[in-house]
């Protein structure tokens, strides 16, 4: 039997600065920080960055837009008391203008300040939209690394973060195998895991990744079987950050009716492929935080 891991957290630009917590729900305690960020961040109107009403309103919507393309997902709108938001100043420097940006949280706190790149005065006094556009995706670079430093603090201070504790996860079965073996590589990977450090829960709300296993049986040389079994290893938000795949040739009369040895087998080996993948997202999203 042999696996072949392929795992790979699902990143910007392939494991980049993304701040995770910005997306899926974060429960009811996310305004209160008892859990990071909530997924959208607001992007209000700035008040007081040297623009006139119709080019702060652009520039809200280009910056939004640019945080976007970055994998942010953010909203140019008026900010609610429980969002998370990120407030748009401006300061003149010769003949260039200096955004600043300050990121806010739910209880009124600040949790990061950056300068952007320097801009022409003229063209941003004017609201040149070239200047305003190239001023907002030249800035969201920054920012991307800005919110990912302030997941990070809120991920290292976090109980529930997992940074701080073991991964959580639900397996949700097997299925395709014949004979006893969807019941037989379930009971078996469920035992497995734990012994590598991994949590098992009952319910996928509960679950920071998510695994599920299915199997692939096909007539081979020799009268033998060839038995693919892939497990799929998905994080909380449904996005698959991993995948082990074991193929091996066997006797139909190894597997039915009974798996026996070969589910226990199979099990073992792919635990370590599940933790291997586990392992590798989780260090890729607290690196990528930092």
């Amino acid at each position: 039997m042999k696996y072949i891991p392929l795992a790979c957290a699902l990143w910007l630009a392939g494991c980049g600065t993304l701040p995770e917590p910005f997306y899926g729900n974060p429960g009811v305690t996310g305004a209160r920080l008892a859990v990071p960020p909530p997924p959208v961040l607001i992007v209000p109107t700035p008040t007081n960055a040297m623009l006139g009403n119709d080019a702060a309103k652009l520039y809200a919507n280009d910056l939004a837009a640019a945080l976007v393309a970055a994998d942010i997902p953010s909203i140019a709108k008026p900010a609610d008391k429980t969002d998370w938001q990120i407030i748009t100043t401006a300061t003149l420097s010769g003949t260039q203008v200096i955004p600043h940006y300050q990121i806010t949280g739910p209880d009124g706190k600040t949790y990061g300040n950056e300068n952007g790149a320097g801009v022409d005065a003229a063209g941003w006094a004017n609201g040149t939209p070239d200047t305003l556009n190239h001023a907002a995706t030249t800035d969201a670079a920054t920012l991307a690394k800005l919110l990912a430093a302030v997941n990070a603090s809120i991920q290292q201070s976090n109980p529930n973060s997992l940074e701080n504790r073991p991964a959580r996860l639900f397996v949700a079965g097997v299925a395709g195998a014949p004979g006893d073996g969807n019941n037989a590589l379930s009971l078996d990977i469920t035992r497995d895991l734990p012994k590598l450090g991994m949590e098992l829960v009952d319910k996928p709300a509960q679950a920071d990744f998510i695994v599920n296993g299915i199997v692939k049986t096909k007539p081979d040389a020799n009268n033998q079987t060839l038995v693919e079994i892939d497990w799929m290893i998905h994080d909380a938000n449904n996005r698959k950050i991993g995948q082990v795949t074991q193929l091996h040739d066997l006797s139909l009369s190894d597997i039915t009716p009974y798996w026996g040895d070969v589910a226990a087998a199979a099990a073992t080996e792919g635990a370590g492929g599940i933790h291997e993948a586990v392992q590798n997202a989780t260090l890729k999203k607290t690196s990528a935080d930092k």
